[in-house]
């Protein structure tokens, strides 16, 4: 149920009804009354709520015929109370946290001079539907408080209300008894004084039979009431969604049972009558029989906090987790004659912690041993709450405070603008952020950081928080720093010897026609080969360290992309076992650095012969799109598998189809991809398995 709104000066539009209503039933300014105070005790305990009131709302004021948590009999103004706004709507009125609702609420006396901060109350109903007062708890802390809580809480309004109608009856009764008392008095002395008026007399006392007839009458009513109560109270508790037991006598017999205790029992209703020692034999050895027979010797309730219990099912035993309480009900000496018992099996929130706590104790082993540090950035007021190791990757103590714009302030200020985008982007697409990023520490060192982390957002779509890991990646910079002054220098450092031993070759190439032996002209052959090889090898080295460093620089010309096709495939296909079909828009003109072109298309036409050798036929297929031009290298050979097409790009990797292992170095179509992001141009491959492979790419168009 939602929380109804009323203005200050609402009234039920019955509101004259409904005080004639009250005033029949003479309750108010009457003192406390033993009923009405056990049943705010009894909801007292299921609620376990500090404050309950019965409260008779008239004209001007309210009165408190029962209270618990503050003084009973006393009345306050009904204006801006919320017991006159409870009886409006005639609907169960809740205040979940008074502080954030309504004006009205925040402003009523009644809630600010007790300090309250949750109100639920039920309308009184009368048997004609009208609203004479409620039954409400409250508490000085906010509080959750759901559907099956607001039927409960109705329930205990209706019990209320009977019980004012039986009061009502009763009190009806009792004047008819006076009045025949005195009536027989009357009578009894004017026989005395008027021995001759016996007709007087017998008429009066046939008058007083009637009266006695009409009491018989209302004595059976009031019989079905109090038997109809009763039913109503048993399929209550039969029903009510918590577990609840009567245990009576010594032996603790069960008496009640309803469905949801017997279900927590793992029992069926032949338990009922049973002593409870019996009927749960598996709490043998287990505490809670003796806690029981103190709770009945002493007459002091206990209380139970996930509590151990275990209970038998098929002849199985299993461990299982209760709160509950164990209240003794007393009789007229003031000895226990019963217990009720009632209880919340809390088995899962229990596993859920003990699972929640291992997981917590995994991530932190696993945080320690990979050196992560944690953050959680507050998005909705920038606050950030860094990990101990989190702050040592920025080289700050575990005391420090870290705020968002501390960590943008440690950054180097070529990065800086880069991660905060990346922060901004991630949060507002809803995708992973991660950057790599140079920062300076308090002592001037300079360290690599690598962050990362996902954003949390509320059911409404708002962002709540960014939350991820930071690990100082400082060494693997340095290490490929290192690598690729090494690649860079090496790669250099063979060039000199492979031009010159080109050269020796080439000349060879030359003369080994007029060389007779046909084993040296072989070798030959296989050298240049060779020699072919390692120069493509060191290329592809130089090439991918120039990228890296930024030294890949490029020449734009204007070049037919036929002739820059038919050129490559001329120069690779010198055995003549492959043939090149070249379609399309042959008159394209490309804006580009043609030989870094004339590379990418080498190296896929290679790759068409080399991956797929039996496929003797290659097409080149060129198109003119609107801003670019789109070249196709395809081949008809195994194709690819399409949970590797995504990696065949990066860097170092090579395919290798049913096992085949071929040459190189797979830095190929790496450089070749960044040739062409180089040019403002995409790159990709579509293939199927068995039906071979189509690479593309697109270069701006020339206007």
């Amino acid at each position: 149920m939602t929380e109804s709104v009323f203005s200050i000066g609402d009234v039920p539009g019955n509101e004259q009804e409904r005080l004639s209503a009250l005033q029949h039933y003479d309750i108010i300014d009457t003192p406390s009354e033993a009923i009405f105070d056990d049943l705010l005790a009894l909801a007292a305990e299921v609620f376990e709520a500090p404050i309950l009131i019965l409260s008779l709302v008239d004209a001007e004021s309210v009165f408190f015929k029962a209270s618990i948590g503050i003084a009973s009999g006393k009345r306050i103004k009904r204006h801006r109370s919320p017991f006159a706004l409870n009886i409006v709507d005639k609907k169960v009125l809740v205040i979940e946290d008074i502080a954030t609702a309504g004006q009205l609420h925040r402003d009523s006396d009644f809630l600010t001079t007790h300090t309250l901060r949750f109100y639920a109350g039920a309308p009184l109903l009368t048997a004609d539907g009208l609203a004479i007062g409620t039954f409400s708890i409250m508490d000085t802390q906010p509080r959750h408080f759901a559907e099956p809580e607001q039927r409960m809480l109705a329930g205990f309004a209706r019990t209320a209300m009977n019980q004012l109608e039986l009061r009502r009856s009763a009190n009806s009764t009792l004047e008819e008894s006076n009045a025949l008392n005195l009536s027989l008095a009357n009578m009894q002395q004017r026989l005395i004084d008027l021995n001759g008026e016996l007709e007087a007399t017998n008429e009066q006392l046939t008058a007083t039979n009637g009266q006695l007839n009409k009491s018989y009458d209302v004595t059976v009513l009031l019989n079905k009431n109090l038997k109809k109560n009763e039913q109503r109270l048993k399929s209550f508790i039969t029903k009510a969604p918590i577990a609840f037991a009567i245990l009576t006598g010594r032996e603790l017999k069960i008496e009640v049972a309803n469905d949801m205790v017997l279900k927590v029992w793992r029992k069926t209703a032949a338990v009922i009558g049973h002593p409870i020692a019996i009927a749960l034999s598996e709490l043998q050895g287990q505490p809670y029989l003796d806690i029981l027979d103190q709770v009945f010797t002493t007459g002091q309730t206990y209380i139970g906090d996930t509590a151990p219990v275990e209970l038998e099912m098929d002849g199985i035993r299993s461990e299982h987790y209760f709160d509950f309480i164990y209240e003794p009900v007393k009789g007229e000496d003031g000895k226990t004659d019963s217990i009720i018992v009632i209880a919340n099996e809390v088995t899962e929130r229990i596993r859920q912690k003990e699972n929640l706590e291992a997981l917590n104790r995994q991530l932190e082993i696993a945080l320690k041993a990979g050196e992560l540090g944690t953050y959680i950035l507050d998005i909705q007021q920038w606050k950030n709450y860094a990990s101990p190791t989190c702050k040592s990757h920025f080289g700050l103590p575990s005391d420090e405070t870290f705020e968002f714009e501390d960590f943008i302030r440690v950054i180097t200020p070529e990065h800086r603008e880069m991660v905060n985008t990346k922060v901004q982007e991630a949060i507002a697409n809803k995708t992973p952020y991660q950057a790599e990023y140079l920062t300076v520490w308090p002592d001037g060192s300079l360290h690599w950081i690598s962050s990362s982390g996902l954003t949390r957002y509320d059911a409404a779509g708002n962002p709540l928080d960014l939350i991820g890991v930071t690990v100082d990646v400082t060494k693997r910079k340095n290490y490929e720093a290192q690598k690729e002054d090494f690649l860079g220098i090496a790669s250099h450092e063979l060039k000199t010897p492979i031009t010159s031993l080109n050269g020796t070759i080439q000349m060879l190439e030359m003369v080994k026609y007029k060389i007779p032996d046909q084993t040296i002209s072989k070798l030959i052959d296989m050298s240049a080969a060779s020699t072919r090889r390692i120069t493509a090898l060191v290329d592809d080295l130089l090439n991918m360290h120039r990228i890296n460093v930024g030294q890949l620089e490029l020449k734009c010309t204007y070049f037919s992309a036929e002739k820059m096709i038919q050129g490559c495939f001329d120069t690779i296909n010198l055995l003549g076992k492959h043939q090149l079909h070249l379609t399309g828009d042959t008159g394209a003109v490309i804006h580009a650095d043609e030989p870094r072109i004339e590379q990418v298309v080498a190296n896929l036409i290679n790759n068409a012969i080399k991956y797929a050798p039996n496929s003797y036929n290659i097409e080149a297929h060129i198109e003119v799109l609107p801003h670019h031009v789109k070249v196709n290298i395809r081949d008809f050979g195994e194709g690819i598998d399409p949970a590797v097409q995504r990696q065949i790009f990066d860097r170092y990797y090579r395919a290798y189809p049913d096992g085949k292992k071929y040459s190189g170095l797979g830095l190929g179509l790496y450089i070749s991809a960044e040739i062409i992001k180089r040019h403002g141009g995409e790159i990709g491959v579509d293939s199927d398995l068995g039906k071979g492979s189509n690479f593309w790419f697109t270069l701006p168009r020339a206007h």
